[in-house]
């Protein structure tokens, strides 16, 4: 029996179909004929599939890169045979990017990682010390135990490989006496990991570790803000070229500056006022490309400086970084604050600092992170309502989206004019333009019981719960009440 076959017969879909000596022309010309759930079925249990071969290239790659250590020299495994490393080998044998290969070798070696030589030449803390910039610096306590969680769970096959490299990188090394707090992080993150995006894990682990460990936080804030840098060189024709490092407030704010500018490009809200509609159709229409109107932006905006007229540059809405931090009953403010657009930690100092220099809008939540009610007066959410639902939902609550706030709009889940639909926060939630139309005219719809997570449900039944992004989730203290699992370290 070939492989070809040997594979086919594992798949239910395909089992029967493929006869010997068929060849990956004739597979792809019966996966041509399948039908839609056979097609997804099919997807399904090839992945499953892959994942169990990818357990064995990882531990392959675990197992080179520890016999190819700096200790080895030249006769190290990866080096006989004429590669400068593991990752360098591995990326020769499966074909794949550089750092696709990397990620496997840190994979790898997590995976058979010796918990009696944690420090070796061959740990991860090689594996990962060039060209992570999100490393935490070194563990100040010996104690791995934490990661024996994550390893269980890709062994398995609850997190896949790029899941576990999510959360190991997000999470970084704990503090001295945090490393139960990180093991129970590692598996709420496990947890989530079946319904959430690699992106959102890796958000949601940075910003744990950032509650976990506030001191730590401060520390790799300042080392970020210490590797801002902006240069300019010319090429051989004589063009004039630019590169940016940013440091996390710096990056935020600069993001805030496009997509408010952009915002109609990229697929943000659809605009009520005509005047904002019709400069949001120019803007649509323009010859240049994103590229080009943002780099005249900035041009402008270096130019005009602060006196540059906001609703001409920017329309109705100032760029401007918005912060969300949380507050207890006491007035304690949290460690760190969110930016209300792609949800990066910054520092409490930061929060503060903004405070001091904009002034903040308070937004009461209830015991689950609701904003309070105010009303059904307009028939449109207001702004500060609008900002209740930012702080809430954190972007387009559709399962996999990674539209921010920004670009979304306010849907009332009762019909306004219908359903005598209120306008209060509770019965109103983010989508981004796409699948607010999409919600509107495929025949899916949204429901909520009370104050519940809202459910989404699909034309044929089935039904998705909407839950808020990650981040928001546990900057808010939404771990697992109650008690609530985490503390800051001391």
């Amino acid at each position: 029996m070939t492989t070809l076959e040997a594979i086919a017969a594992q798949i239910p879909t395909l089992a029967g179909r493929i006869s010997a000596g068929a060849t990956t022309s004739d597979v792809q010309a019966i996966i041509a004929g399948l039908g839609d759930a056979d097609a997804v079925a099919t997807c399904r249990a090839a992945v499953e599939i892959g994942r169990l071969a990818e357990q064995i290239q990882l531990l392959c790659a675990g197992l080179i890169a520890r016999r190819s250590g700096r200790t080895a020299g030249h006769a190290g495994l990866a080096q006989s045979r004429g590669h400068r490393s593991a990752a360098s080998l591995i990326q020769e044998l499966s074909g794949t990017t550089k750092g696709e290969a990397a990620r496997k070798v840190r994979v790898g070696q997590a995976l058979l990682e010796d918990e009696e030589h944690p420090e070796s030449g061959t740990g991860i803390a090689d594996a990962t010390a060039s060209g992570a910039p999100d490393q935490s610096p070194p563990a100040l306590s010996s104690s791995r135990e934490w990661r024996e969680t994550l390893r269980t769970g890709l062994r398995t096959g609850v997190l896949t490989s790029v899941q576990f490299d999510a959360i190991r990188r997000g999470l970084g090394d704990p503090p001295q006496g945090a490393a139960e707090a990180w093991a129970t992080a590692a598996a709420q993150l496990i947890d989530e990991a079946s319904h959430r995006t690699v992106e959102e894990l890796r958000a949601a682990a940075r910003t744990l570790r950032d509650l976990l460990d506030p001191e730590g936080a401060g520390a790799r804030f300042a080392a970020r803000y210490e590797r801002r840098s902006f240069r300019t060189w010319f090429d051989d024709e004589g063009v004039r070229h630019a590169s940016a490092v940013f440091d996390d407030e710096g990056g935020a704010f600069l993001e805030t500056i496009l997509a408010a500018a952009l915002r109609p490009r990229r697929g943000g809200p659809r605009f009520v006022d005509e005047d904002e509609n019709a400069r949001a159709e120019r803007l649509a229409a323009d010859p240049r490309t994103n590229q080009q109107l943002s780099y005249d932006l900035l041009l402008d905006l270096v130019r005009a400086g602060a006196l540059a007229e906001p609703a001409s540059v920017f329309g109705t809405r100032q760029a401007g970084l918005r912060l969300v931090q949380a507050v207890d009953r006491h007035g304690v403010p949290a460690p760190i604050a969110l930016t209300e657009d792609g949800l990066t930690t910054l520092p409490a100092a930061v929060a503060e600092r903004r405070v001091c220099e904009s002034g903040a809008v308070p937004v009461t939540v209830d015991v689950s992170g609701n904003p309070l009610d105010v009303g059904r007066e307009s028939r449109l959410y207001t702004p500060r309502q609008r900002i209740g639902l930012a702080v809430r939902d954190g972007g387009c609550r559709w399962p996999g989206c990674d539209r921010p706030a920004s670009y979304c709009e306010a849907h009332h889940i009762d019909e306004w004019a219908r359903d005598d639909g209120r306008t209060d926060v509770d019965r109103g939630i983010l989508l981004c333009r796409f699948h607010h139309m999409q919600l509107h005219h495929r025949g899916w719809r949204i429901t909520r019981a009370g104050t519940d997570e809202f459910v989404l449900h699909d034309p044929g039944g089935g039904q998705t719960m909407l839950r808020p992004r990650l981040a928001v989730r546990y900057a808010w203290g939404d771990i697992d009440p109650p008690p609530r699992r985490f503390a800051p370290a001391a």
